[in-house]
């Protein structure tokens, strides 16, 4: 096969298939989307067998722990998407919505109305829910996608785009409305990031390898975030069991996520009474700690072990059960940290204090910036989008959890009754 023609032409389809998928209203999408979530129950057996062929090489080939996890559609997992597509279908259908409508002295009447992006490629890595997460919310806008997996996943990825075509068809939607990529040819990610003829953006999900090699080859727009380095801070007035709370969650709940938190700031003031407290429950959890100086000397001296922490675990993303910690003097310098190493994705404040969690909410530049809540709620699920696309760092288009508007553009509709322009 020759990689280049194949993937153009595929694109090629897809751009085709947009055109038809424009006529198709609200009811007809929704349909569809019900007739997917249908087929994928009906061929649940086959879909989690061939899940648990691509388990199998990923194992032999050592993959192990989160990244397994990512990978396993478990009866939990399989039934999150499924719902998942039912909550998008109870959405409010946005494409053709009026965002603002005015008229000029001149008797010209225009209407600023949300319209579907296009042709929109995706290219993500070991979750395969994400094909079914990426072909719902595209439909939804009436966008086309043409899905690249990751090659851990690519029966399992197969499987699914097999039943949601199936759905796409019963509801008389073109069926290369979703496609996937046939193959697991890393050079296919070159190829599709070339198909700026076809594609109108191209949102890559996965790590920063993958991420700065769609980056620097893509000729079209690029959604994207690099990094979920994720803050929890703990100022001074913080209640110890609420932050006793949050922190595990946003640790220890989903560890191979990127809104899971990856450092934990303390109050100076707050650390000899919490830290000691968090450090004991997130032993029991099995998190590793790696300290400061401050931090390592508190705990050694309370009887609990941390490691030294170098400059790098401040930059890390662990995906796993590792915390970095770090003692700090107020607010300010937990700033002044979060905007040093963070990735503006997710950062939390714990406090009792109504003022300083002001300060702290609109200062620090993120995606979300939450307050006596854990990181893990920053996702398009938990906001009330329904499945999500993935969660943005760029400001523009989109910045935060990618759903359905932020899958839609806009054009401008202008009415006149014979005027010219003097």
């Amino acid at each position: 096969m020759n990689i280049s023609s194949e993937i153009q032409a595929l694109c090629k389809r897809a751009r085709t298939a947009g055109h038809d998928l424009a006529r198709h209203d609200g009811p007809t999408i929704n349909r569809a989307l019900g007739y997917m979530a249908d087929y994928l129950q009906a061929q649940k057996g086959d879909i989690q067998a061939a899940n648990a062929r691509d388990l199998d090489a990923a194992q032999a080939e050592g993959l192990t722990g989160a990244k397994l996890q990512r990978l396993n559609l478990d009866d939990r997992v399989f039934g999150q998407m499924v719902e998942g597509i039912h909550q998008v279908i109870e959405l409010p259908y946005p494409v053709g919505e009026v965002l603002r409508e005015w008229s000029r002295p001149n008797g010209l009447h225009l209407r600023k109305m949300r319209v579907p992006i296009g042709v929109i490629g995706i290219i993500y890595e070991s979750r395969p829910n994400v094909t079914v997460d990426a072909s719902v919310l595209c439909l939804k806008t009436n966008n086309t996608v043409v899905l690249r997996g990751g090659s851990e996943a690519f029966h399992s990825n197969q499987a699914l785009c097999e039943a949601l075509r199936a759905g796409a068809v019963k509801a008389g939607l073109p069926e290369d409305a979703v496609q996937l990529l046939p193959t697991t040819d890393r050079a296919a990610i070159t190829a599709l990031c070339h198909q700026d003829k076809y594609l109108d953006l191209i949102i890559p999900r996965g790590g920063e390898g993958l991420i700065r090699t769609v980056t620097a080859e893509a000729r079209m727009p690029v959604l994207k975030h690099f990094d979920g380095i994720c803050h929890v801070y703990l100022h001074r007035e913080a209640d110890p069991a609420m932050a006793e709370s949050i922190v595990l969650n946003a640790k220890c709940q989903k560890p191979g996520v990127c809104n899971a938190a990856e450092t934990l700031l303390v109050d100076r003031d707050a650390a000899p009474e919490l830290l000691p407290r968090l450090a004991k429950a997130l032993a029991a959890a099995g998190v590793e700690l790696r300290g400061d100086a401050e931090a390592v000397s508190l705990l050694e001296r309370a009887g609990l072990e941390a490691s030294p922490a170098s400059e790098d675990d401040w930059k890390a993303e662990y995906l796993d059960l590792i915390l970095a910690v770090k003692i700090v003097g107020d607010v300010e310098e937990a700033i002044a940290h979060i905007h040093r190493y963070g990735s503006a994705h997710t950062d939390v404040i714990v406090t009792a204090n109504i003022a300083v969690a002001e300060e702290f909410l609109q200062r620090v530049d993120s995606a979300a910036v939450m307050w006596n809540a854990s990181s893990r709620f920053h996702d398009g699920f938990a906001f009330g989008f329904g499945a999500e696309i993935g969660i943005s760092t760029d400001k523009l288009h989109a910045r935060g959890p990618m759903g359905l508007e932020e899958l839609t553009s806009y054009k401008y509709l202008v009415s006149g009754q014979g005027q010219v322009r003097e």
